[in-house]
């Protein structure tokens, strides 16, 4: 209504200030043709005066009208551009309603998905916490076994090793438990090497001095080998040092009657992923009860000769078990202790000099040796 009364005051202001001067212009030009005419006479002069007044009466209530009319279709113009005016008013006006109801949509609908974003990162961090302290404490583990695993090493030497390192140094008496070497898991009784400092001679009479008390002259060409070997040292067979020992110790060790059980023992051995464990651990339930069982309690899955069968290996995930004699047992066990010491010199968990580790691996060979000549210990007296 405001916007339509200075519209009207606006139009009607224009339209008598036109009239104002359209009437100036008459006036002034009705004089001057006046005077124009020359002086009249007396009587001639009041008609001439009353056919002027008569004439600008006409004139201007002809203007008046014209004004008049002027007036009218500028003010209904002047209507009609206001209802136009409304119109686009009420348009801009619905607009500026539907923007601001759109506007309030999306502030709901972005504090409505920035709260479930925060409330999935609250539950995401709250994982990776807890996921960190597993991890912590996991590493805890690991760090103590390292240590447990470095003490071990350390404290062992060719001329002394550690009774806890290497198993088969351990006396009748002391044998009998379990324990978990370089991922190889087999009883202490089941080292199956040749002693070096302990244990009774075999009834062919043959005995071994202990190393401490030997006399030994390196070999150039092995110790030569062995410390281009220390410098990368790996698992791969292309090195000579590793080469030379598969094909004089681990090859001829671990070759028996049944060539391809033979391979995949050594694969397994390889991949640190064999078991050893006793028969009586079947009556265990940590053995699954579909394992298929090769060989027999009195035959050897690996010679196929009938012997007293104590053991039993496992290779990897396997089902299967395999029953084998102690003395194919005690050749599987001299190569997983070569296998566990050099993967201890690999990770760098042996601080011994170079000269000591090419001793203690010259050991771990003729354990080798000696298990495939058919040298081993038992439990017995």
């Amino acid at each position: 209504s405001n916007i339509n009364s200075s519209v009207t005051n606006y139009c009607w202001q224009g339209v008598i200030s036109k009239v104002i001067l359209l009437l100036k212009r008459v006036m002034k030009s009705r004089v001057e043709g006046g005077g124009q005419a020359g002086p009249p006479s007396g009587r001639g002069h009041g008609d001439l005066s009353r056919l002027r007044s008569s004439s600008l009466e006409i004139k201007e209530k002809e203007i008046r009208e014209k004004g008049s009319e002027i007036l009218r279709e500028q003010l209904d113009a002047a209507k009609k551009e206001l209802k136009l005016k409304d119109k686009e008013c009420e348009r801009l006006s619905q607009v500026r309603n539907q923007l601001e109801q759109e506007l309030e949509e999306l502030t709901a609908s972005l504090f409505e998905e920035a709260h479930k974003m925060v409330h999935e990162a609250n539950v995401k961090q709250a994982a990776a916490e807890k996921q960190l302290k597993e991890a912590q404490g996991k590493i805890d583990v690991l760090q103590a076994e390292v240590t447990a695993l470095k003490a071990l090493v350390l404290t062992s030497t060719p001329s002394s090793p550690n009774r806890q390192l290497h198993p088969q140094l351990q006396s009748s008496g002391t044998r009998g438990a379990y324990k978990h070497v370089g991922g190889h898991i087999r009883n202490k009784s089941a080292s199956g090497a040749f002693p070096s400092s302990l244990g009774k001679p075999e009834p062919s009479s043959v005995s071994v001095q202990p190393v401490a008390k030997e006399d030994r002259e390196m070999d150039s060409v092995l110790y030569a080998e062995f410390l281009m070997w220390k410098e990368n040292p790996s698992l791969e067979r292309s090195s000579a040092f590793l080469s030379r020992i598969y094909r004089e110790d681990i090859g001829p060790c671990l070759s028996f009657t049944r060539s391809e059980l033979s391979q995949l023992v050594q694969s397994a051995v390889e991949n640190n992923s064999l078991t050893v464990e006793p028969v009586a651990m079947s009556a265990l339930p940590m053995v699954k009860a579909s394992a298929i069982e090769c060989g027999g309690p009195k035959k050897c899955a690996l010679s196929g000769m009938s012997r007293l069968c104590r053991h039993r290996i496992k290779l990897g995930d396997k089902g299967s078990y395999y029953y084998i004699s102690p003395s194919s047992r005690a050749r599987i066990t001299a190569v997983c202790n070569f296998f566990t010491y050099i993967r201890y010199i690999q990770q760098g968990l042996v601080r011994h000099d170079a000269e000591q580790m090419f001793w203690e691996v010259m050991r771990l060979r003729r354990e080798m040796t000696v298990a495939k000549l058919g040298f081993y210990l038992t439990d017995e007296g």
